[in-house]
């Protein structure tokens, strides 16, 4: 009998419009990009850590300006180390994501990070960008979406707003099940709004390597 082939973990035809968004844009979004299968086995994985209280309060700022502030950031998380069959297929997708930006545009990534997210009801992340001009070791921000059968009335949405005009909205991106989102990381503003129920993601971040002489830049 003739072995199954693995499905890819991401829809090989969203690439291209992948990168045209990036560029035209600075930020994709799109629907059913992600294996159904793959987010229904993360999805199980993440509430079982959540129900384990196995995940970590999310903080603000990096070293020693990392602190808690849960009236700006009330996710609770857990970084991806591939430990399960799971994280490590949706990271070998990301490795394939990374190859394929650096062989479009040139951006020199080196690596990427991602953590599941976790915000149970009520909680929220306000307006944030996640790398500053001039320091920037990330420079494209992506999330995967896992929750199933999200209600149009969950809440949850990651608004995303104009890079040349912070106030103005661009794209609300409803936390379903297959969603995938990606952006620049030092440009796009965005934050997560209050959701009525448990919602699951993995955010993530491909970085240069912004190493200098003897400092070395951590990935988180």
């Amino acid at each position: 009998m003739t072995p199954r082939l693995a499905r890819p973990v991401l829809d090989t035809a969203a690439l291209p419009r992948l990168v045209d968004a990036l560029v035209e844009q600075g930020w994709y979004v799109d629907e059913e990009v992600i294996d159904a299968d793959l987010c229904a086995e993360l999805h199980r994985e993440l509430m079982a850590l959540a129900d384990h209280h196995a995940l970590d309060a999310a903080g603000i700022g990096r070293g020693q300006a990392h602190a808690l502030r849960r009236d700006v950031r009330g996710d609770a998380i857990r970084w991806l180390d591939r430990e399960s069959l799971a994280q490590r297929r949706y990271l070998e997708a990301m490795g394939e994501l990374q190859g394929a930006l650096n062989q479009a545009l040139f951006l020199g990534l080196f690596e990427y990070e991602a953590h599941f997210a976790h915000y149970p009801p009520g909680a929220f992340y306000q307006r944030h960008l996640d790398s500053f001009r001039g320091r920037a070791n990330r420079v494209i921000s992506t999330v995967g979406y896992l929750n199933p059968n999200w209600p149009a009335d969950g809440g949850g949405e990651m608004v995303l707003f104009d890079a040349m005009d912070p106030e103005r909205e661009v794209a609300r991106v409803r936390p379903t099940a297959g969603t995938f989102a990606c952006f620049l990381s030092e440009t796009v503003p965005h934050e997560v709004l209050p959701t009525r129920l448990p919602r699951a993601s993995i955010a993530g971040w491909f970085r240069r390597n912004a190493s200098l002489g003897g400092r070395v830049d951590p990935a988180r």
